[in-house]
């Protein structure tokens, strides 16, 4: 998005995003579709195209808003109310999934949420729009998480994969096409700075992380997956040091409280008789 300032001026910051979140999917779509089976007769299954219209619904305004929002937002701000899926995802779990968190599991929730919020700093939140959109951003991958649980058990993960990136990228075009009243906005996608870090997101963070999302999260409870996934500001924040992009802080001990929360939730689920890792879906 650093590359597009132009492109993001001449067409608006949600049309531009709209075209690279599409491109994105676009590639894990493409890349996925050859070698996949299941992947290509899904696009030919009623019950795979509901599967994949619910979980791209949910994925595409959390992605569209989450970047949206990152335009007025801190990273640490961004983080902060970002994690607030853990503790959306245990709430709604009480209404809509039959895996209610347990005790146990909401103190990991509170530690979790506290360690992914602070791991940068202390967030100074100013309510404004670009905080608005990363909460509700949140909400929609707190749905999507759920969700995920409960359609992978009864559909083929792969083809609810291929249909749900499919449904973002055609979600995603119509928003970047609307938005932007532009067919131009198109260019972005090929601007220099764009098309490696695009490159990137299609293969590792779509494909990849979603593919391996909709095949192993069916085994555990949405909540403990929630607190598992909390643990992405610590790879960011690691990576970027790595990267020279930002500097490690002592708040990165934060990251400790992620780690207690995925320990006590593991030991709760552990000593569970109904172990959730004991729950087949379909292959």
């Amino acid at each position: 998005m650093n590359s597009l300032d132009s492109e993001i001026d001449e067409y608006s910051r949600p049309g531009v995003v709209g075209i690279i979140v599409s491109a994105r999917f676009f590639i894990a779509f493409a890349l996925l579709l050859p070698f996949s089976v299941q992947a290509r007769s899904a696009l030919k299954s009623k019950e795979d195209w509901k599967g994949g219209l619910i979980l791209g619904s949910l994925m595409l305004p959390g992605f569209v808003l989450q970047m949206i929002g990152l335009d007025t937002v801190s990273p640490a701000v961004s983080a902060f109310l970002t994690s607030l899926y853990v503790v959306f995802t245990a709430i709604f779990s009480v209404k809509i999934s039959d895996r209610k968190p347990t005790r146990m599991m909401i103190v990991g929730v509170a530690l979790a949420t506290i360690g992914a919020g602070f791991i940068d700093g202390v967030p100074h939140i100013e309510w404004g729009k670009g905080e608005i959109l990363t909460v509700m951003c949140a909400i929609f991958f707190a749905l999507h998480i759920i969700y995920t649980d409960k359609i992978t058990k009864q559909l083929n993960p792969i083809a609810v994969t291929s249909t749900s990136f499919l449904v973002v990228v055609l979600g995603a075009f119509i928003i970047g096409l609307i938005a932007s009243s532009d067919i131009r906005v198109l260019e972005s996608v090929w601007q220099e700075g764009v098309i490696i870090p695009l490159l990137c997101l299609g293969i590792f963070g779509s494909l990849a992380c979603i593919l391996l999302l909709n095949l192993l999260q069916r085994h555990l409870n949405p909540t403990h997956a929630a607190i598992i996934y909390s643990f992405e500001p610590v790879w960011a924040t690691l990576y970027g040091w790595q990267q020279g992009l930002v500097e490690i802080k002592i708040w990165l001990a934060m990251g400790l409280l992620l780690l207690l929360g995925n320990i006590l939730v593991e030991l709760d689920e552990s000593g569970s008789s109904n172990h959730l890792s004991d729950e087949a879906g379909p292959e």
